[in-house]
């Protein structure tokens, strides 16, 4: 399972990084300007700080993949991280409308991608709480 942390964590911190690009990807220039000031500025901060949280994650599991196996902390800390990206997972799904991806290419693409990687890192991180010593 360790080595599968480090991928994650490469990922996380990849992923990470990418949100550097959401703001003009996406146009919030121009999208976000209906927005009253506090939800702007709410979207920016919260967009930056899933971006930093999601990159602390990859540190830590790209760093301490076996503490994060073999120690009591670490398996809850898995087992924590499993709950939340299983919930993502089903997000993704579920929350999401299909009219955003269905009959586009390359949204369709993204859409399955990232379903893959949340369940990955579910059954990684759920895998990684209930390791045997």
């Amino acid at each position: 399972m360790s080595i599968h942390l480090q991928i994650i964590g490469a990922l996380f911190m990849v992923l990470a990084l990418i949100h550097v690009g959401f703001p003009r990807y996406f146009d919030w220039k121009q999208q976000l300007v209906s927005l009253s000031l506090i939800n702007r500025q709410m979207m920016q901060v919260h967009t930056f700080f899933i971006a930093f949280v999601v990159f602390l994650i990859g540190l830590l599991c790209f760093t301490s993949s076996e503490e994060m196996i073999a120690t009591p902390l670490g398996r809850r800390i898995c087992l924590g991280l499993g709950v939340f990206w299983g919930i993502r997972a089903l997000v993704q799904w579920f929350f999401y409308s299909s009219e955003l991806w269905r009959g586009r290419r390359f949204e369709t693409s993204v859409h399955v991608v990232f379903s893959a990687l949340w369940v990955y890192c579910a059954v990684v991180f759920f895998g990684s709480a209930f390791v045997d010593n």
